[in-house]
């Protein structure tokens, strides 16, 4: 048993901890005692004083009703209203996970109904939201969770041990430095490793899917990098330049830990199963398969914005609200018990939106932060473009041409934000009504919006929980269910707006409908995302009259582009002028400043502006630079 295990027991009375173990960082007791679980006399909370640690007190399995009972039970207690239909029992760790539409319901005034679960049934109750868009593909990735209790509950105790029993390598001096493996002076296959003399912790693990071959992937060949060294993952958010490489670390050896939010964790694992079968239908063998993906699933813990939690011996870990997408994260670090404070912002977004609320400024403490700068240079003052008037003059262009608008979108964030926009719009009658088809992977990731509806801000919640108005619900979305829909609705007269994946037109069905809708004048293809360099998107969007594209029988083809093409500016990233107010506003202010994930120009003249503006230590490095920060 490790030493705090021993020590926690020490200090409760004598034989009452049936069993002592780890769930990562949290402690977890089990007790055969009905009235020690259900009374300890405040000694459980003494413990999480003494230690300063999070410690649960639980049954022990053969005090939990039996299963079948215990649901039964559990029906009675819950109200209907609560929409209750779903009990998932986790036996290894005494715990039944409930799936409800209205969790609120669930949980009673001051918790009152899971108290009565917890006494009648023993189990330890779990409450999830039911999404109100329900996805089998959502369902099977959270099923790996449970269909694998006994092992799942090994590696969360395993990853505790690592945290707890002591220190791997001899500690001479304290140092800390990050080695830049991708994503540096470029957009794309975002990877940095940290490491100090006890850990190494890789921070997000991408892939550039505007380039083709080894240049996509970060330099995990570099010496630095040895997957069986690795202690932990962090992903910032679930975009693939981001999360895309992830299961490929678990195809060659990885075991240990993904930390990231819940929406994150799920989002990731929906794109990277998109991944797979786009490789496949192009006729390429995937970087990996369905099960490595099982396997990250089944090794993520999440955590949620402002929870700390200690990741390795000398590393404790907080993630912040990035307000880029759903779920997605600031990486903060706390290193060596104060020795150093880094962040790292992922991608970020400091303004409000549509969606979610500003990117977080506040930390306990920072000395060093790593930014984007996607838009970081000079030129990258966003036009005070009014997004909702733009795409109402195009839509209504194309509709009274009797066209279709063609959008291709990035399937998580930017393709929720123009749902949420042309649904007001259209509500409040302002442009005209029509059918919005989701083709791709938008229909799923749109139903793990609204399973996490806390994520958003507040004036959506307000509209969700108050008026009982879920945007996303709307009669106007239609799901394109299969390629032979696709067909139909490329063939059928009449307007409408199709937001199809890809964003960058690299595979997915957005090809499909750019092969079926280019050479027909009377439509309108309208980008909303960011076209890197050599992407189809890119090329279009340059206006190139003509592309050359994969057939339906693998041969290239001469396509003409007749349709109007159009850009309207729904980013979830900062501008120049976000950027730098962003710096501003950090509490504290930061000493040192790294810029990453820009092109190399921008990175560069905003990491001068930095320096010349608030007097802060700046670099852009490149890739396979390695920087000591401590």
């Amino acid at each position: 048993m490790s030493d705090i295990l021993k020590e926690v027991i020490k200090i409760l009375p004598e034989g009452k901890i049936s069993e002592a173990t780890f769930e990562g960082a949290n402690i977890v007791l089990y007790t055969k005692e009905k009235e020690y679980f259900f009374d300890n006399g405040g000694t459980i909370r003494a413990a999480v004083q003494e230690f300063k640690k999070r410690i649960e007190l639980r049954p022990d399995p053969t005090l939990c009703m039996e299963t079948e009972k215990a649901e039964k039970a559990i029906k009675k207690i819950i109200p209907e209203e609560a929409g209750a239909n779903e009990f998932i029992f986790d036996p290894p760790r005494s715990q039944v996970i409930i799936h409800a539409e209205k969790p609120g319901v669930v949980i009673g005034k001051q918790a009152e109904i899971l108290r009565e679960i917890r006494e009648k049934t023993l189990w330890v109750p779990l409450i999830k939201r039911i999404p109100p868009i329900r996805s089998k593909l959502i369902e099977s990735i959270r099923s790996v969770l449970y269909e694998n209790a006994e092992e799942r509950k090994k590696f969360l105790n395993q990853v505790g041990h690592r945290i707890y029993d002591g220190w791997l390598r001899t500690k001479k001096h304290e140092w800390i430095r990050v080695s830049f493996l991708g994503a540096s002076r470029q957009v794309g296959r975002t990877c940095f490793l940290l490491q100090t003399p006890e850990s190494r912790i890789l921070i997000d693990c991408g892939i550039d899917a505007g380039v083709e071959g080894s240049e996509s992937y970060p330099f995990l060949d570099a010496p630095e990098f040895n997957i069986s060294e690795l202690d932990a993952v962090v992903v910032s958010h679930s975009h693939l330049d981001h999360s895309g490489l992830i299961p490929y670390l678990f195809k060659y050896g990885y075991k240990g830990p993904v930390y990231c939010t819940p929406p994150t964790r799920d989002i990731m694992a929906l794109l990277q199963l998109d991944m797979i079968k786009i490789a496949r239908s192009e006729g390429n063998e995937p970087l990996f398969t369905s099960d490595e993906v099982r396997q990250m699933v089944l090794h993520t813990i999440c955590v949620e914005y402002d929870e700390v939690t200690d990741i390795t011996p000398d590393v404790r870990l907080t993630l912040y609200n990035a307000g880029h997408m759903l779920g997605s994260s600031i990486i903060h670090l706390n290193i060596g018990n104060g020795l150093h404070n880094f962040a790292y912002t992922g991608d970020l977004k400091y303004a409000h939106t549509n969606l979610l609320e500003p990117g977080n400024t506040q930390f306990p403490r920072l000395e060093t932060l790593m930014i984007e700068s996607t838009y970081g240079g000079k030129e990258n003052i966003m036009e005070e473009q009014d997004a909702d008037e733009y795409m109402i003059k195009v839509v209504k262009e194309t509709f009274e041409r009797g066209g279709k608008v063609l959008m291709p979108v990035l399937g998580s964030g930017r393709a929720q934000e123009v749902m949420i926009i042309i649904e007001r719009l259209m509500r409040d009658g302002r442009m005209p009504p029509a059918t919005v088809y989701l083709d791709g992977m938008l229909w799923d990731i749109t139903a793990i919006y609204t399973a996490y509806p806390e994520y958003l801000n507040r004036n959506v919640r307000q509209e969700i929980f108050q008026l009982e108005n879920n945007p996303f619900l709307s009669p106007i979305f239609k799901r394109v269910g299969s390629p032979k829909e696709r067909k139909e609705l490329i063939l059928e007269e009449g307007p409408c707006l199709i937001l199809a994946t890809s964003g960058m037109l690299q595979g997915g069905p957005s090809v499909e409908y750019l092969k079926g809708l280019a050479e027909g004048s009377k439509h309108s293809l309208m980008f909303s995302c960011y076209q890197p360099p050599g992407s189809l998107g890119y090329r279009v969007r340059a206006g190139e009259s003509e592309i050359k594209i994969r057939g339906e029988n693998g041969k290239q083809q001469t396509l003409k582009i007749n349709l109007q093409v159009h850009k309207v500016e729904i980013t979830q990233h900062s501008d120049r002028r976000q950027l730098m107010n962003y710096i501003k506003r950090c509490n504290p202010q930061p000493r040192k400043v790294i810029v990453v994930h820009g092109e190399s120009s921008r990175c560069l003249d905003f990491a001068s502006s930095i320096h010349k503006n608030f007097r802060i230590e700046t670099i852009a490095p490149k890739n396979l630079d390695v920087l000591r920060i401590k």
